[in-house]
């Protein structure tokens, strides 16, 4: 099954592409178009991302849609986790904001939730989700992964950040690992 990925972020699709290892999947053709993320939750932004996508080239379409979850923050940046600190926001902007939120804050409970996504052309869809739960760190440790994944510290990682692990390891318990795993039982699953 041949399925059109709706990221046009590569270190998101190179995730992907590391979790769903033999599966056939195609990047984003460069003359579509980003998709506004307008709607309240990430399955509905999920959803908007993969018809667009699939609309666009007529093939199956993966997309995908990422929060972090920060209690202190009642929920913050939840659905707009890419554009906290604003439309154009690198990911040490959007670090550097929530540490900024997060200062002499001891509740630092925190939890990524992803919900993947596949779009049919025939209308039909196949969706699952992953959550993981860890705490903020003070401050940025490691040099790996991307977006928050220096300050977050997954339950199960041994005490350490996203970045401070290897593609595997992180793969292994996180929020996107266990969402894409779950993904691709489903679709074998609808055969």
């Amino acid at each position: 099954m041949r399925l059109v990925l709706a990221t046009a972020n590569r270190d998101k699709a190179g995730e992907i592409a590391a979790l769903l290892p033999g599966w056939d999947l195609a990047p984003r053709p460069e003359d579509v178009p980003d998709v506004d993320e307008t709607e309240p939750t990430l399955e509905g932004n999920a959803r908007l991302k993969a018809r667009a996508v699939m609309e666009a080239t007529g093939s199956a379409a993966m997309a995908d849609d990422t929060g972090l979850e920060v209690v202190a923050l009642g929920g913050a940046p939840g659905v707009i986790s890419a554009r906290f600190a604003g439309p154009d926001a690198t990911y040490a902007d959007n670090v550097a904001k929530l540490l900024a939120e997060m200062g002499g804050v001891d509740d630092r409970r925190a939890r990524f939730r992803t919900v993947a996504l596949v779009v049919f052309p025939d209308g039909r869809e196949v969706m699952a989700d992953g959550v993981v739960d860890g705490v903020i760190a003070t401050a940025p440790k490691g040099d790996g992964g991307f977006g928050y994944d220096p300050v977050f510290i997954p339950e199960g990682g041994g005490g350490r950040t996203f970045a401070e692990m290897s593609t595997d390891e992180k793969n292994a318990v996180s929020h996107r690992g266990r969402a894409f795993r779950a993904l691709a039982a489903a679709l074998i699953g609808a055969g």
